[in-house]
């Protein structure tokens, strides 16, 4: 036997395979009149295959130790549609315009402001808004592809949206804005004093537009939630503030990290599903606004209320 021959030998041995002198005993054996030639050793049985002899195995408990999972008997997830069509009217060329109603019957008529170191304002002048941009950093290159607006209007909270579905429909949606807002509005944000309202005045520089947020009141919840709750939360992002203090846990959120990518793929012609998706963001954001405020708006007389309370037990010692 050559060398070459020796060596693919024993790494049959090695793997527990058999010789061809083996199979060609056993072909031999299973033919009349053919005398067998010695049979090489069985393959070894592998580990796993003496484990699952073993009684009492769960194979499914195994199965979920290896990660694999059990594809029989599963329905297939469905295909995702790819769908161009977007929500809303078309007010302008690439301009959409969206319009909700909420029942809110108690919305306090005057809110208190004293939180937010002001004094307080009529439910019919507050205007909270929220803008889905094309960036996060800001600046002239970054610019907002969709305004949200709620306000309270015939006994109700109003929801307006707009947004651009081409580049040149921005002039529109800014005069569109401006047409909602008058002397006596008062603006509500979450890090609006930062982002919206610094990012849409230079819109509406560059569009060379007069800024409607010039010179208005403007309630920035961020600033009052931080004071108040910094020690206390893991951390004062709207979504937090919701969830502790409205109760409100967002399900299939898109995040508003994703809202450029979004819009861009849209324009580019790709889907309008998470275009969608972010005017729901937009929507919920707006809304949680005004639930929020109405929220301050108690903390002035149940910061009163505990002050006479420590008076009270300050005064029984």
């Amino acid at each position: 036997m050559s060398d070459l021959a020796s060596r693919l030998a024993a790494l049959r041995k090695q793997a527990g395979g058999r010789s061809p002198a083996s199979v060609g005993a056993d072909s031999s054996a299973n033919q009349p009149g053919l005398s067998p030639n010695k049979v090489g050793p069985a393959p070894p049985e592998s580990p796993m295959n003496r484990l699952l002899q073993k009684p009492g195995v769960d194979l499914a408990a195994l199965r979920r130790m290896a990660g694999v999972r059990e594809r029989l008997g599963q329905p297939r997830m469905p295909p995702r549609t790819f769908s161009r069509d977007v929500p809303g009217e078309e007010i302008a060329p690439g301009l959409r315009y969206l319009e909700q109603r909420y029942a809110w019957p108690d919305a306090p008529s005057e809110l208190d402001l004293t939180f937010a170191r002001l004094t307080s304002a009529r439910r019919e002048h507050v205007l909270h808004f929220d803008t889905e941009t094309t960036g996060l950093a800001g600046g002239t290159g970054t610019r907002a592809f969709m305004i949200g607006a709620a306000d309270w209007h015939d006994g109700g909270l109003r929801v307006r949206q707009l947004y651009i579905t081409t580049m040149a429909a921005e002039s529109a949606m800014l005069r569109s804005f401006a047409d909602w807002i008058d002397a006596d509005t008062v603006l509500v944000s979450y890090n609006g004093k930062s982002y919206d309202a610094p990012l849409l005045a230079t819109r509406y520089r560059l569009a060379r537009m007069t800024n409607p947020l010039t010179g208005l009141t403007h309630v920035d919840l961020l600033h009052p939630v931080r004071r108040r709750y910094r020690q206390v939360w893991e951390n004062c992002k709207m979504q937090t503030a919701e969830r502790n203090l409205l109760r409100i846990v967002r399900e299939d959120d898109l995040p508003g990290s994703e809202a450029p990518r979004a819009w861009l793929t849209y324009l580019r012609g790709g889907s309008s599903g998470d275009l969608v998706r972010v005017a729901a963001h937009n929507l919920q954001d707006v809304r949680s606004l005004s639930g929020l405020l109405v929220e301050a708006h108690g903390w002035a007389a149940l910061d009163a209320r505990h002050a006479q309370e420590g008076s009270l037990h300050g005064n029984e010692k």
